[in-house]
């Protein structure tokens, strides 16, 4: 018996097809923008997470300035820092595995009759071990030339493609800015940061050279440090606070003039922005959803008034109310599941087309693929009962004499 109300159901949709693709519109459009919201979405945290791991996820960095909103929180109107504040943290505090200073200016990288700008970063040799990344040629600086302020220099991806192309560009002279400096490696490709900036973008420069013959300041902007493994960040993070006060001479009872960032926290942060923003577009377009549901309702309601005969007659042989029902609550719920599985091709689809679009990764959730299907088929029982309800009602003798 249900096989047959099946069999009628889905010939009742079939012989009105552009009627029942029109009913379907809003269910496939809510489908496909739940589907492809939360699909890119996900591949947003991937991307984060991704973005997070490049920098490594272990890395602590300190900033002078405090976090947050309002004059005080602008690096620029405390004191920096300087060397010894580097050494000192790395020398007293056994968890953490290296800390490297970081000074940074903007500046044109000139190569023969190419020239490109890009950012000029200035640190020593332990910035590579601290930010875990490894050079693709070359070396690194060694003690002797950050010591003595050889110009020297390591460049980024991007910057070697604008500046050498395919040739090699180990022991060529570049000029940055007034200073001619030889290059002496080229690191690995990490990509764009979650931001969006390109972080192969860069050149790096023995800090004691960049001090003296860029700026002629002996100031340290960034302390970036990585913590041995197996040991706590926050843990970490207290001992580097403590130390800081003690090393910037700051009272009991007075405010930090620096901030200490936990990368992981900020993977966090990102990822919760991220999640929330999808859930609101998620939201939106789950209202498609509801429309769809109103749609079907309003086209099942149609069909009752346009079969009023064909159900009368069901009535008078002997047919139940409650087969009545089933058949037209089937009849919704097919054109909703079609409408599903149509929205969720066309929804996986925009996803991949976007996700390629934005440069994110593709990573759909079976979970949500299967919510989304099941949640249609509820719109379509939902929706679907009322006129269900209004066929199964109808007087057999009135429906009769409908003409």
């Amino acid at each position: 018996m249900l096989w047959d109300m099946n069999k009628l159901a889905l010939k009742s949709i079939f012989r009105n097809a552009l009627r029942s693709c029109l009913t379907v519109l809003g269910v496939v459009i809510g489908v496909a923008s739940v589907i492809a919201m939360l699909t890119l979405g996900q591949g947003s945290s991937e991307q984060v997470i991704a973005d997070v791991e490049k920098m490594g996820t272990n890395v602590i960095v300190v900033r002078p300035g405090q976090r947050g909103m309002g004059p005080r929180a602008n690096s620029t109107a405390a004191r920096p820092f300087d060397i010894k504040d580097v050494d000192a943290l790395e020398e007293a505090l056994p968890e953490i595995d290296a800390a490297a200073p970081i000074s940074s200016l903007q500046g044109t990288i000139v190569a023969g009759t190419e020239n490109h700008r890009a950012q000029i970063t200035a640190t020593d040799q332990r910035y590579l071990v601290a930010s875990d990344w490894p050079l693709a040629l070359g070396r690194n600086f060694n003690a002797s030339e950050t010591r003595s302020g050889r110009p020297v220099c390591i460049l980024g991806q991007t910057v070697r493609q604008e500046l050498f192309g395919t040739a090699d560009p180990l022991d060529q002279p570049v000029r940055i800015k007034k200073m001619s400096c030889k290059v002496i490696g080229v690191l690995s490709e990490k990509g764009a940061s979650s931001i969006g900036a390109d972080q192969d973008d860069v050149v790096l420069v023995p800090l004691r050279t960049y001090q003296r013959r860029l700026t002629g300041k002996d100031d340290v902007s960034v302390i970036y440090m990585s913590v041995v493994d197996g040991t706590s960040t926050g843990r970490a993070i207290r001992d580097v606070e403590n130390l800081m006060r003690e090393l910037r001479r700051i009272a009991p009872g007075d405010e930090d003039d620096f901030s200490v960032i936990d990368m992981k926290q900020v993977a966090s942060m990102l990822t919760s922005i991220t999640g929330v923003l999808t859930g609101l577009l998620s939201a939106v377009a789950a209202v498609s959803l509801l429309v769809g549901g109103i749609g079907i309702m309003n086209i099942m309601l149609v069909s009752v008034t346009e079969r009023t005969r064909e159900i009368g007659i069901r009535l008078a042989v002997g047919a139940q109310t409650h087969q009545v029902l089933v058949q037209f609550l089937i009849e919704a719920v097919a054109l909703s599941l079609l409408g599903g599985f149509v929205g969720i091709i066309l929804g996986l689809g925009l996803a991949a087309i976007g996700a390629h679009w934005i440069d994110i990764p593709f990573v759909p959730d079976p979970a949500v693929i299967l919510l989304a299907f099941v949640f249609s088929a509820i719109v379509g029982a939902t929706f679907g009962y009322y006129p269900a309800r209004a066929a199964a009602n109808l007087d057999p003798i009135e429906a009769l004499r409908h003409e």
